[in-house]
């Protein structure tokens, strides 16, 4: 599976340049997992989005994450770096072979005791979770997005963080939908919702950065 969105940023090339080699490689065996999972065309997040939630966390220093999306486990093992001995990250993936992956670079990392991973898929698993969660980290189905929001926000404390990648699709998003290739048009429409959902909701506050294929960020202000 190749990580198409690591060939398509909506930034300049000298721009990605100096955030993807200017910014130092992660040390010991995260940058390791990092630069497999690359070299392999593994659907991680990038590099420069990797970079902002390592910083964002050893500010906001969230221990209760939930995340959507596991992959190799590159990213939770990325957040499960700032959580003390009683915080926990839940990871949720319905792919046997990912699964499979990332609890063996969870045991390679020491990791096994920060790091839960559900099977199965977020639409059955995330009504059954009861939070509440101080960072939840969507990056899985695009178009499963604005399906997960509610119980998202049900599951995130007030003053919680979500992070919702890979929003911009290299900027097709703000085309037309007749402009946009029917394979993935599905995509495209409920990206679109999210986004007027989100702005829409005045219990939010959100912003847009453009890392990778595009970060938002969303702040759960009330309940």
């Amino acid at each position: 599976m190749q990580n198409e969105m690591m060939y398509r940023p909506i930034v300049n090339q000298q721009v990605l340049d100096f955030m993807r080699t200017r910014q130092g490689e992660f040390p010991g065996s995260l940058g390791v997992l990092e630069a497999e999972a690359h070299q392999a065309g593994v659907p991680i997040i990038p590099h420069e989005t990797a970079k902002f939630i390592d910083l964002l966390c050893m500010i906001y220093q969230p221990q209760q994450i939930l995340e959507i999306g596991t992959a190799v486990g590159f990213s939770a093992s990325l957040l499960a770096q700032h959580i003390g001995s009683e915080g926990l990250v839940t990871t949720i993936d319905r792919y046997d072979l990912m699964a499979k992956k990332a609890k063996e670079n969870f045991d390679k990392l020491g990791l096994t005791d920060k790091i839960k991973l559900i099977e199965g898929d977020a639409v059955d698993i995330l009504p059954t979770l009861s939070g509440p969660y101080d960072l939840i980290f969507m990056d899985s189905a695009k178009a499963k997005y604005v399906e997960f929001l509610p119980e998202c926000l049900r599951l995130l404390k007030r003053g919680g963080l979500l992070l919702i990648d890979d929003v911009f699709q290299a900027g097709t998003v703000f085309d037309a939908e007749e402009q946009i290739p029917k394979r993935v048009r599905k995509i495209h429409r409920k990206l679109n919702e999210l986004l007027d959902v989100v702005e829409a909701n005045p219990a939010l506050r959100e912003s847009y950065l453009p890392l990778g294929d595009g970060l938002l960020i969303v702040r759960k202000e009330n309940n």
